[in-house]
């Protein structure tokens, strides 16, 4: 089979896990989740770019900045079918209420949502609504949300590659990397993301990447390891503190 042919099954495979964009369907060849992770931050590139059209447009028609925020996070939801808001919330759940990893990991898996859930929700969504709205809707405002989205997909694959499986079963376990290579191309995949803002949003990167490493820490801490819950909170969280450094630097300009 051709290199090309699998690469794009790849990609594919990647879009049909992170998102509920139309992605059509996998035919000849069925890549491992593993094999797909590279291709994250190509996810985090399209999410992004929505998200980031969405607020510019909106804006643009008069509309409030906290409306346009809403609206931009709305179709950014719907992209994502939520995939990361439901880790966060199934993580707080378990982290806040386990008393030990079994029980951690189990109060993970149910579907219910508990008060530490919502309340993470609350707080995180609002937050990303706020520094969202205040941003100013230009292209250089677009590009910083893109990288933004492009890195904190990154994280993820930092996260089945250093991490272990915290248990046997789930997309945790089976999109996890044995080895550096699904970093190394998905580093690839990202630099773009990184140069570009190593010039204008060096301070963004540097946060996202330390949110990120601490999420980690935490995750080891609490459950000995990543879920798929871990990796999608932990890309919300970090993405999140992506805005809120954007909103910083915009304030004081």
């Amino acid at each position: 089979m051709k290199w090309t042919v699998k690469r794009a099954a790849e990609v594919q495979t990647a879009f049909l896990l992170l998102t509920r964009l139309p992605a059509g369907k996998l035919n000849t060849y069925v890549p491992k989740l593993t094999d797909a992770a590279w291709a994250f931050p190509a996810v985090g590139f399209v999410v992004g770019t929505i998200i980031a059209g969405i607020y510019i447009t909106t804006s643009h028609f008069m509309l409030p900045s906290f409306a346009s925020a809403i609206f931009a996070l709305i179709f950014g939801i719907f992209c994502t079918g939520a995939i990361h808001e439901d880790g966060l919330a199934d993580c707080a759940d378990g982290f806040g209420g386990g008393q030990n990893k079994e029980k951690k990991i189990t109060i993970m898996a149910d579907s219910a949502i508990g008060s530490f859930g919502m309340l993470a929700l609350i707080l995180v969504m609002g937050l990303r609504i706020l520094m969202l709205s205040s941003l100013p809707s230009t292209t250089e405002i677009a590009t910083g949300i893109i990288i933004c989205a492009v890195i904190s997909r990154f994280s993820m694959v930092g996260y089945l590659c250093f991490l272990p499986a915290a248990k046997q079963e789930g997309l945790g376990n089976q999109a996890s990397a044995d080895n550096i290579s699904s970093l190394f191309f998905a580093a690839i995949v990202a630099l773009p993301a990184f140069y570009f803002g190593i010039f204008s949003f060096v301070y963004v990167i540097i946060s996202m990447l330390v949110i990120a490493l601490f999420w980690g820490i935490i995750a080891k801490y609490q459950i000995g390891g990543q879920t798929g819950d871990v990796c999608g909170a932990g890309q919300l969280l970090s993405e999140t503190m992506g805005w809120v450094m954007l909103a910083s630097i915009y304030a004081v300009q």
